[in-house]
């Protein structure tokens, strides 16, 4: 059976809530398309928990800065399609913007608050107040049981997990672990636009995490001097930031803390911005 396209908002709304009233369990895997292994691994553990599995294909414009690659985001929607087929998808939402933005860029947006404007946010102002306004549109839209995200983009993970518990949506959240390539790199859609020798460079950020994992009984600044040097030994990465935080609020932590914290990194690799973290168990240098 081919997979429903729909490209309205009162379809969607009809496929959902014929679903709810045949009480099968809905879920939504929001993405921009250009789908790769990561993201059939959200449909996959959606369709392990849920009966009717939705995935959106937008690329939502108020999440990209005046110099960010909102025209360049790769648009594959017929090969999506191809890599959806068999694993159980009953309908791929794909609108244009000018369904889910009609009057132009939305008046109201939803605020990421003090911690959307740290990592993520500095380097891309406005970024996930563009991200929590789309998702808040999706969940009211959709009215899924459950919505899924993938770990690689941990800071939304944490900002929309919040946004949910704070204005109260009946949606559960399921995170997916990141998927790597043989090789050890999170895979991403901008994978595609390394060339050879970047794509190199790129392992550089899942060797820094893992030389921060192995220092991470040494205490906060012995993980950061490992993953850094890592990373300063090749010309080709561009650090952008390096940093461990608590899970619970997404704040940088200090070298008293002990327990997990999550190592994050993000960098240029050519004209290619890659992110990617890990969770360690931090052990205290201070007595």
């Amino acid at each position: 059976m081919s997979i429903a396209v729909i490209e309205t908002i009162a379809e969607l709304r009809t496929v959902t809530a014929d679903a709810r009233s045949a009480a099968r369990r809905v879920a939504l895997v929001p993405t921009m398309g250009a789908l790769h292994d990561g993201h059939l691994a959200l449909v996959r553990r959606a369709r392990e928990v849920a009966d009717v599995v939705i995935v959106s294909i937008f690329v939502n414009p108020l999440q990209f800065g005046p110099s960010e690659d909102l025209d360049r985001y790769p648009r594959t929607l017929p090969d999506d399609l191809a890599r959806l087929e068999d694993l159980g998808v009953e309908a791929v939402f794909a609108p244009s913007a000018l369904e889910i933005y009609p009057d132009g860029p939305a008046g109201t947006r939803v605020s990421a608050g003090p911690v959307g404007a740290l990592f993520e946010g500095r380097s891309r102002p406005g970024h996930f107040d563009g991200v929590l306004t789309v998702v808040s549109k999706l969940l009211n839209i959709a009215q899924p049981h459950v919505v899924l995200f993938g770990q690689k983009d941990a800071q939304q993970v944490f900002l929309v997990s919040r946004m949910i518990a704070d204005l109260n949506f009946p949606v559960g959240v399921e995170v997916v672990p990141i998927v790597r390539e043989s090789d050890g790199l999170a895979l991403s859609s901008r994978n595609r636009f390394l060339d050879a020798r970047e794509k190199v460079a790129a392992l550089r950020l899942s060797v820094a995490l893992e030389a921060a994992e192995s220092s991470a009984d040494r205490g906060l600044d012995a993980v950061l001097a490992a993953a850094q040097s890592v990373l300063m030994g090749e010309s080709l990465v561009e650090l952008d930031y390096l940093s461990v935080v608590h899970p619970a609020t997404f704040l940088p932590v200090d070298d008293t803390h002990q327990g997990r914290a999550l190592v994050l990194v993000a960098a240029r690799v050519g004209t290619t911005r890659l992110i990617d973290n890990m969770l360690i168990f931090l052990q205290s240098n201070r007595s």
